[in-house]
């Protein structure tokens, strides 16, 4: 991967902030991307913010974005483009938690700091046999100080890459290679034929189930958009009408029952009914149906704008939306 070994903490920065909560196969076109567009903090600070959400359109989780805007502008007028090379003040930057700090102090200044991801957590629940729900308050704090009292403070750099890797691709979550692994003789849950039952959780995630019905009002090759600014998934992406249940319901009554003709003032026609589209974030399932239609009159609900067809692959979209047009080719976002 191009940021192991990287020394650079704007770089460093940035594949820690895309990497969380994404695969790492997947971060790697992101990373690559904004480090030919923004190679430097100063040219991210200085970018449209559309510009950026724009490129960091289907990595999900948009609060990081955000805070990756912000941040960058904090760091190059605040700090005079100057990053922050102590494990405190990395911390007090917006979006960075203590595992982002120690990364960024650890692998770009050497400091003694443990970084502890979900593969040093199960690595050493395994091999010590620990029974604390690493999801809990108690076990986060018990997890973090074994780490740093294992850290090598001499080349704690070298130490945490290596104990990450070795989670990633030895002491694996599924299947696990413990018949290759050089700790077994010392393993705890190995050698009482417990591996699967480590490391402990205390809370079951339970899903959210929602449904967006899109509503895509044609004016004259315009569309009626508006942008997400609630605190909810996909703040700060465009969307196009939304009308939300909390059930699946028959898209054609669904144009009955909501009375679109007070959303949309006029006539309407009904162009296109999609089929299911779905998709699958961390605490919530998101079911997705879109009603093409054709208006008569130029009105907008609240807090919609009407924008032209050849303007919107310009913004960010959440993937669901994206996905459709791309299914179906019709050229939307290309």
């Amino acid at each position: 991967m191009p940021w192991k070994g990287e020394k650079d903490p704007y770089k460093i920065w940035l594949s820690e902030i895309i990497l969380q909560q994404t695969r790492v196969e997947q971060g790697l076109a992101y990373y690559d991307r904004f480090v030919k567009y923004y190679p430097s903090i100063n040219k991210l600070a200085a970018a449209p913010e559309t510009a950026v959400f724009k490129l960091w359109e289907g990595l999900g989780y948009y609060s990081r974005c955000k805070n990756l805007i912000a941040t960058s502008k904090f760091i190059s007028h605040e700090l005079k483009g100057k990053f922050p090379d102590t494990y405190e003040d990395i911390l007090n930057l917006k979006g960075i938690g203590p595992y982002t700090a120690a990364a960024i102090a650890s692998f770009a200044y050497n400091l003694p700091h443990a970084v502890v991801d979900g593969n040093v957590m199960r690595v050493l629940s395994r091999y010590f046999g620990i029974s604390i729900p690493i999801d809990s308050a108690e076990g986060k704090k018990y997890f973090a100080g074994l780490a740093n009292k294992l850290l090598d403070k001499k080349v704690p750099a070298n130490y945490n890459q290596a104990i990450m890797d070795f989670g990633a691709t030895i002491c694996k979550p599924q299947q696990p290679l413990c018949s290759a692994c050089n700790l077994q003789v010392e393993c705890v849950a190995f050698n009482k034929n417990a591996v699967q039952e480590y490391p402990v959780k205390a809370n079951k995630l339970i899903k959210r189930q929602r449904w967006f019905y899109y509503i895509i009002a044609e004016y004259k090759n315009n569309f009626v958009i508006r942008k997400r600014t609630r605190k909810d998934i996909w703040q700060n992406l465009h969307e196009f009408i939304l009308i939300e249940h909390d059930k699946a319901v028959d898209p054609e009554k669904l144009m009955e029952l909501q009375k679109v003709d007070k959303i949309i003032e006029g006539k309407y026609k009904l162009v296109s009914i999609s089929g299911k589209y779905k998709q699958q974030l961390t605490h919530q399932t998101i079911h997705g149906c879109f009603i093409h239609i054709k208006i008569g009159k130029k009105t907008l609900p609240a807090d919609h704008e009407l924008i032209e067809k050849s303007k919107m692959k310009q913004l960010a979209f959440p993937r669901l939306i994206t996905t459709h047009f791309t299914g179906e080719g019709s050229g939307l976002f290309g």
